[in-house]
């Protein structure tokens, strides 16, 4: 996918209708539906199962992770004795963002992680834990700081009382 433009179905674009920036690293096999745009320098991992939904905005430098090699790294067991790489020390999670979610730049989506609908997660944040619909999630971790409410047209977020 990186460095194609796959802006629509009557070309053979897969996923059909999404723009992709050419400089957006797609790798694997995510499910991306609709109406999806992505930023440049992403890094989307499909390798692992990631479904993203439809009309979703993830922003330039967004890191989405369906994989983590930290522990085979810091192990000293990278390689198998035959030379190969050691994948038994890999985490391996799928990822599934919902539909209409805005994804704020460089924020990063950890392994295993949902995200409901209609959410948006604030710039630079890292995602470790499940976020619900509706939510505005920000920070290092990722914390809900408010609800998402759509009323028509209209759009706010409704902050949340952080605890002291």
């Amino acid at each position: 996918m990186s460095g194609e433009n796959n802006s629509s179905a009557e070309k053979g674009a897969f996923p059909p209708r999404n723009n992709y920036n050419p400089l957006a690293w797609i790798i694997g096999n995510p499910k991306i539906e609709e109406g999806t745009w992505i930023g440049a320098f992403t890094v989307i991992d499909g390798s692992n199962g990631l479904e993203i939904g439809k009309e979703c905005d993830i922003s330039c430098g967004v890191h989405i992770y369906t994989h983590n090699t930290m522990k085979r790294c810091v192990s000293g067991k990278k390689f198998n004795s035959d030379g190969s790489i050691n994948k038994d020390l890999t985490e391996k999670k799928p990822v599934k963002i919902g539909d209409h979610v805005a994804i704020g730049a460089n924020a990063v989506i950890m392994p295993g992680v949902s995200i409901g609908n209609h959410c948006i997660i604030g710039a630079c944040s890292v995602v470790t834990k499940n976020i619900p619909d509706y939510s505005f999630a920000a920070g290092a971790p990722a914390k809900i700081k408010g609800k998402i409410i759509i009323n028509g047209e209209k759009v706010e977020i409704e902050k949340i009382k952080e605890e002291t």
